[in-house]
């Protein structure tokens, strides 16, 4: 057992409504779902948010994270504010935020500044509600390696703020497990998925056994994250096909690399 638990990105089956995602995920033995904020449980709209995690409760489902579209440095101080207390709304623990686009790591000193200080504001309002702040780990992005990402959060400093972590496709397993071990001690979730040569090319969960069976070995144990009392959960995001028929094949493979021995009944 990795002590990291089996989730699903709602955004992976972005035209399914909030009720056959819960019965997508319980189907495939999921524990807790990922919500995103896009469509499914969007910010402002705190009845609804409110709704889902009461449906996800009795569906035996968690509510880990709220993953947002805040885009750090340039998202309104008000905009934070709504999103936050949605994620409050939702009953989570953390919010999911982002280094925006078209910012990569070799960003001007300013810039990369700007976002610093985007980020440091989120963390202190999330803070005032016992949230954590969790970055996306994605190319394209400031923190699209683990250096960039390091060096954020250490120019934000803040004892909330975390870091997902996903492989990036154009890096071979041995680089991208490098990447992962680089980022561990702040690591709060993972995005799991397995893709060829990028974002159109996915593929069944179980090709990426090379780097999948260490990457969740390694993300288990105990760390800022979980003694903070809260737990890892590694959610599916996209599946082959984007075809809801598929999760179910991913969420097994996921299950048992996480040593999750007995398979979902339905």
């Amino acid at each position: 057992m990795t002590g990291v638990r089996a989730g699903l990105c709602s955004i992976t089956f972005r035209s399914l409504d909030v009720a056959a995602i819960i019965d997508l995920a319980v189907s495939a033995g999921l524990d807790g779902i990922e919500w995103g904020a896009d469509l499914h449980v969007p910010a402002g709209d705190g009845r609804h948010a409110t709704d889902v995690a009461r449906r996800s409760a009795d569906a035996g489902l968690s509510c880990p994270s709220y993953g947002s579209y805040v885009m750090a440095g340039r998202t309104s101080t008000a905009e934070v504010v709504e999103v936050l207390q949605t994620a409050v709304d939702l009953g989570t623990t953390s919010v999911r935020i982002w280094a925006p686009f078209g910012t990569g790591p070799d960003a001007p000193a300013a810039e990369r500044a700007t976002i610093a200080d985007g980020i440091r504001e989120a963390a202190d309002l999330a803070a005032q509600h016992d949230l954590a702040v969790s970055l996306e780990f994605h190319p394209g992005t400031l923190t699209g390696t683990a250096a960039s990402t390091l060096d954020l959060l250490a120019a934000v400093d803040r004892p909330n703020l975390f870091t997902y972590w996903q492989p990036d496709p154009s890096l071979g397993d041995a680089s991208a497990l490098e990447e992962l071990a680089a980022v561990r001690p702040r690591l709060s979730h993972l995005h799991v998925f397995s893709w060829g040569t990028g974002f159109d090319d996915r593929r069944p969960l179980a090709a990426g056994t090379g780097i999948w069976e260490r990457a969740l070995g390694e993300a288990g144990g105990r760390d800022p994250w979980t003694l903070g009392g809260r737990e890892r959960y590694a959610f599916l995001e996209y599946v082959l096909d984007d075809d809801p028929a598929n999760l179910r094949g991913d969420a097994a493979t996921l299950r048992t690399w996480l040593g999750v021995e007995e398979s979902a009944d339905a």
